[in-house]
């Protein structure tokens, strides 16, 4: 598990490279967690299913192996619903923010 400074916050805060962004299905693409959160917002759940089911789970697998949030990638694969996605990204945005403020 990687220690979240300030320094690591703003990385996972900040864009990808655009060859890293992820593509939604719905013709989004993605650079960082706030954009994902947005997504995620008022994304139709038939978008959502294409890239979260039992069997795969791509937002999660996109913040672990690129955002590099193992912690937000664990979350997001038990989420069930886009709401409860929605609210896992959103406090870990919060979160994440409040490390670059005082750290």
């Amino acid at each position: 598990m990687v220690k979240i400074t300030k320094t690591v916050a703003e990385k996972m805060l900040g864009d990808v490279p655009r060859e890293k962004s992820f593509w939604c299905s719905d013709g989004r693409v993605l650079r960082n967690l706030r954009e994902l959160e947005a997504a995620l917002r008022d994304m139709g759940e038939e978008t959502f299913g294409h890239h979260s089911s039992e069997t795969h789970n791509d937002f999660s697998n996109w913040v672990r192996d690129v955002i590099g949030d193992e912690k937000l990638s664990g979350d997001l694969r038990k989420s069930a619903t886009r709401v409860q996605a929605v609210k896992k990204v959103s406090d870990r945005i919060a979160w994440l923010q409040s490390k670059t403020a005082g750290a």
